[in-house]
């Protein structure tokens, strides 16, 4: 088995001891951390999505920091800012929650332009330029946001040029009867006993072990026929009925580089089209815009996006 068929089997094990299920979330962001993207979680409140982010964190022994969204929020809120010292006469700076390497962005979706602007340039260049002057973020960085996907009310909408700064679009379901029924068991439902499971989760890996697993992952082969498959489904999105907006060549380079991980996963040295296909979705589905007519239908991203997979042949 591959180290980072090995690294997700004990990060499985060790969320496993604060979260119930959520098993395909946590693939996906460690898929997202050694393709170094970004992930946007989507589910209703209550859905344990900050708590999975803290233990992912604790159990690759990574910097957490968490940052809640608000209309009033600044750019400096999230960056930081020079603050000048009258014991000294110099300027110093306090670094924002950005400084870490796991940033939990909750509610994304309720901060305006100027704070949206701020997280863009971190999330594209890992920098931050504060007074004319760039800063590097630590390795590795990884932002993780949330928003409600059935709350309007006090939202600004995602522009599409950050959402394509995301790897993923993940989203969270409610889980089923008997993994609720183990949620009852293993939580106590106050912050004590969270804080105690949470205690109980042990580092299994770090930014070497990531490190070493994208170095895996970039030996990864991808042959001439899987890659003109997955060009030819990005390129569907393009002029499909359905789809006013479709991937843009990001979102190929994206989906190649996580169906490539996705390989190493599976401890092969090799891309087949299950990888891309099973990537397509979650790299897909927050690139797309979908035409008023597809809305009114009822349609939905996933939908339109299996469509394209059925219509598309597979190579052999």
């Amino acid at each position: 088995m591959s180290r980072i068929a090995d690294l997700l089997g004990a990060l499985r094990r060790e969320v496993g001891k604060v979260v119930v299920g959520h098993e395909e979330a946590v693939r996906l962001i460690l898929i997202a951390l050694v393709s170094e993207g970004h992930v946007l979680l989507e589910g209703v409140p209550g859905l344990a999505k900050t708590t999975l982010v803290r233990a992912l964190a604790a159990a690759l022994g990574l910097e957490f920091k968490r940052l809640q969204f608000t209309p009033d929020l600044m750019p400096s809120d999230i960056i930081g800012t020079q603050i000048f010292d009258f014991q000294t006469g110099k300027f110093h700076l306090v670094e924002g929650p950005v400084f870490t390497n796991l940033l939990l962005a909750d509610e994304i979706n309720r901060a305006p332009a100027k704070p949206q602007s701020a997280l863009l340039e971190s999330m594209q260049e890992r920098q931050v330029s504060i007074e004319g002057a760039a800063r590097a973020l630590p390795q590795p960085f990884l932002v993780l946001a949330t928003q409600n996907p059935i709350e309007y009310e006090g939202t600004y909408p995602l522009p599409e040029a950050q959402l394509d700064r995301f790897l993923f679009k993940i989203r969270l379901d409610y889980p089923s009867l008997d993994e609720e029924e183990r949620v009852l068991a293993q939580h106590r439902g106050d912050t004590a006993g969270l804080s105690t499971l949470l205690s109980s989760v042990h580092p299994v890996g770090g930014a070497e072990e990531l490190a070493a697993a994208k170095e895996q992952a970039l030996a990864v082969e991808i042959r001439p026929p899987v890659v003109r498959y997955l060009l030819e489904l990005v390129r569907r999105t393009r002029d499909n009925v359905h789809i006013q907006l479709g991937g843009s060549p990001r979102a190929s380079l994206m989906l190649q580089v996580a169906a490539r991980v996705a390989a190493a996963l599976e401890g092969r040295d090799y891309v087949i089209p299950d990888d891309v296909k099973d990537m397509f979705a979650p790299v897909l589905r927050h690139r797309i815009l979908l035409t008023a007519s597809a809305e009114v239908e009822g349609l939905g991203a996933d939908g339109v996006l299996r469509s394209i997979l059925d219509a598309v042949p597979v190579p052999r």
